[in-house]
């Protein structure tokens, strides 16, 4: 509960902070750097490199794989057939594909199924969205935002993205069978626990429940398709699993159901991919998901 409420008080300070002008504008640019370059990778690393991972985390980890994938293809040929620029084609995969599961579904996770749903999310976030992220995001990142993008490039950004070396070096270490220690776990405690309460206030600074005109069609169409037709898709393709697999089909279900990943959105600001667009998605998207969240945790139970 107490994650909960710091969610709601992130959310809103950062909202207030932007409306009365207490910070310069464009604020929310520098937080999401520092999220790039020191507390994602601190978080990827202290948590990856000790994972203890088997089957009855298969489906929370796909489930981020297969939103993103479908999202990829939806928006695509969406783009195509609407003439839309590369970027905001670019901007609606990347927010439109990938839940906010660390800010947003652990608190819920824990509230409706305890330490067992903390756990599913952990794996969901760091073995799905976030890895999704610093991987086939910064690959949408480079295809969407450079004019003639080509593989070498997509492989440079890559392999400079902060949280994919950490993501790199946290797969061989816990291949190896490495275990922090004391020392080591302190400092990426430390470093990573401001993650959270940067997120948020992050999110809560670009957010606008008043939508421009402009941008009424493509929020509909990417939120249609995030908060809509995403957790439709996972519940059409995990209903059959539902009586073996228990209560992690519905947790899959509402991750899917959550309001779009503020890293992604940072990726797209990164990449030039219509930041405002990204923005606004993540600023209206996470507020928009919070009662239908609530809707779908009360009817799954």
């Amino acid at each position: 509960m107490t994650n909960l409420v710091l969610l709601l008080v992130c959310l809103g300070l950062g909202a207030a902070l932007r409306r009365w002008r207490l910070v310069p504008p464009g604020s929310h640019v520098i937080l999401n750097q520092v999220l790039i370059a020191v507390l994602l990778p601190a978080l990827t690393f202290l948590h990856l490199a000790e994972a203890q991972l088997d089957q009855r985390f298969l489906l929370p980890m796909l489930m981020p794989w297969l939103i993103f994938g479908a999202g990829w293809l939806f928006f695509a040929t969406l783009g195509r057939h609407l003439a839309l620029p590369r970027g905001t084609v670019g901007a609606l995969i990347l927010t439109g594909g990938i839940s906010s599961v660390s800010f947003v579904g652990f608190p819920i996770f824990e509230l409706l199924y305890g330490k067992a749903g903390l756990e599913m999310g952990i794996v969901m976030s760091l073995g799905g969205s976030i890895l999704i992220c610093v991987t086939l995001g910064v690959v949408v990142g480079s295809w969407y935002g450079e004019a003639r993008p080509s593989w070498r490039t997509m492989g440079a950004n890559v392999l400079r993205f902060p949280p994919f070396l950490a993501f790199v070096l946290a797969v061989g270490a816990n291949a190896a069978g490495y275990r922090h220690p004391a020392l080591v776990r302190g400092v990426l405690e430390r470093l990573a626990s401001p993650f959270p309460v940067i997120a948020l206030l992050s999110v809560g600074l670009q957010m606008r429940l008043v939508v421009p005109r402009a941008q009424v069609r493509l929020l509909s169409l990417g939120l249609g398709y995030k908060l809509l037709l995403a957790p439709l898709l996972v519940w059409a393709v995990y209903q059959g699993l539902a009586q073996r697999h228990g209560f992690t089909v519905d947790l899959c279900v509402l991750g899917a159901a959550i309001g779009p990943m503020n890293t992604a959105a940072a990726v797209a600001d990164r990449y030039g991919l219509d930041p405002a667009l990204a923005a606004q998605m993540v600023g209206l998207g996470i507020p928009l998901s919070l009662p239908l969240l609530a809707l779908l945790g009360w009817w799954l139970n």
